[in-house]
């Protein structure tokens, strides 16, 4: 096996040190209240990916723009980026009003206390019908914001309860791209896949559901006595429906574009220029997290390329043995990659191969692989302060005029911590079950 080349990581420590170490500094050392989130990201992975373009002097610099557009050109690069801008769009039509008039609904029938509960069922049904768990932290985050404004929870609580129910179903759902990415690179069946996998999400969703009701049963709410509009409700409906019962994305989020630009035009709320430019500014409004998703792959590609992720590789197969020792080297093989790649279906694509032969090296199944492929990228993906599901939700609350930084809404992660938890255990106490 190559060694790689350790320097080839530099430019993810260079991303790290500007993003995570001055996040922390400006958060927590200097006090700036929202410091993290005043972090330029972008200027970050651009010094990141500077620092990638000028090592290896074996590439000219037209050819490693020629590997940095191998990269952005991957299609779930693509897919990603189009989801982003639909959803942005659809956001920009349907405005805060009619996610004002689904959260008043909701709490005009479900008692606060169980507010937070139902995010997360939603969350979770929602991302396991869809298959994208991005989709559903865009959908639903407008609705977490109004909820917690309503309630008067912390609006990173309901924020973080979105995000964390949305990785359940990504790590589970059949169409999702973790799920067909994992089975595909090792020869399992789905539903096989998907039995080893519920038994390990189940209960940490379950222990998740357990600690939001203790932390929000007892909660004082005010009496709620703010109007809404039922035919407002209508493009969330629709969205929430077809994502239930498994409609692609792309349509969910058109459907709810055109219904809702239906409804606002019928009812005179606004003006087709002031629809089209509302359509437009919640496009511009995911820029910077589609320019996000552009630079992480334009820099991973680099750093593929110069050996960087032949040194991961290397030191998984170095320092992990036996059984349960190739598991968790297996996951936390996929979780540095999630980390290196802050994509998981990305992840799991370039762990698949050495994964493969691990799986044979210490007996593990390519059910069992598949599982923990699936199951740790998505841990990783729904933590990593820099991912697209924690920029989407923060962009998301930034377009409802709400602030947070990362760090806010990491510390409501229970079920990403929760999932950790039941993966070490089904790996070191319960064991593989073999036919």
């Amino acid at each position: 096996m190559k060694k790689g080349k350790p320097i080839a990581l530099l430019p993810i420590g260079v991303f790290l040190a500007m993003y995570l170490g001055l996040g922390l500094w400006f958060e927590y050392g200097l006090k700036i209240p929202m410091g993290f989130y005043n972090i330029p990201i972008v200027i970050a992975f651009l010094t990141a990916i500077l620092v990638a373009c000028l090592q290896n002097r074996e590439y000219s610099f037209d050819r490693k723009l020629e590997i940095m557009g191998k990269g952005v050109g991957d299609k779930n690069i693509i897919t990603m980026l189009l989801i982003f801008l639909t959803a942005g769009a659809f956001v920009g039509v349907v405005g805060r009003s009619s996610a004002q008039s689904v959260a008043y609904f909701m709490l005009s029938i479900i008692p606060a206390r169980f507010a937070v509960m139902v995010l997360f069922v939603v969350a979770c049904f929602v991302s396991t019908a869809m298959g994208t768990s991005v989709g559903t932290i865009t959908l639903l985050t407008p609705i977490a914001v109004e909820v917690a404004q309503a309630s008067d929870f912390p609006v990173a609580l309901c924020v973080g309860t979105v995000v964390g129910g949305a990785m359940f179903g990504d790590n589970l759902s059949f169409i999702s791209d973790t799920t067909i990415a994992a089975c595909n690179g090792q020869g399992c069946a789905m539903k096989d896949k998907f039995r080893g996998n519920f038994w390990i999400a189940f209960p940490a969703a379950a222990a998740t559901m357990a600690i939001i009701l203790l932390m929000t049963m007892n909660h004082q709410t005010v009496q709620i006595t703010h109007e809404y509009n039922l035919l407002q409700i209508l493009p969330y409906v629709l969205v929430l429906v077809g994502g239930i019962v498994g409609i692609n994305v792309f349509v969910v989020l058109l459907a709810g574009i055109v219904s809702g630009a239906a409804i606002m035009l019928i009812t005179g709320q606004t003006a087709v220029t002031d629809l089209l430019a509302s359509m437009g500014a919640g496009a511009s409004g995911m820029f910077e997290t589609s320019m996000v998703a552009v630079l992480v792959a334009a820099m991973c590609a680099l750093i593929r390329v110069h050996g960087g992720f032949d040194v991961l590789l290397y030191l998984i197969r170095r320092l992990f043995k036996g059984n349960k020792g190739g598991q968790l080297g297996m996951g936390l093989l996929v979780g540095v990659m999630d980390i290196a790649t802050a994509n998981n279906t990305v992840a799991i694509v370039m762990a698949n191969p050495i994964a493969k032969e691990m799986s044979e090296d210490y007996d593990i199944s390519s059910q069992r692989a598949a599982c923990i492929l699936d199951t740790f990228s998505c841990i990783f993906q729904g933590v990593i302060p820099y991912g697209a599901q924690m920029l989407v939700a923060i962009s998301a609350c930034a377009e409802m005029g709400v602030q947070l930084s990362a760090f806010n809404i990491m510390q409501y992660l229970f079920y990403p911590y929760l999932l950790l938890v039941s993966s070490l255990i089904a790996i070191f106490v319960v064991g593989e079950k073999k036919k």
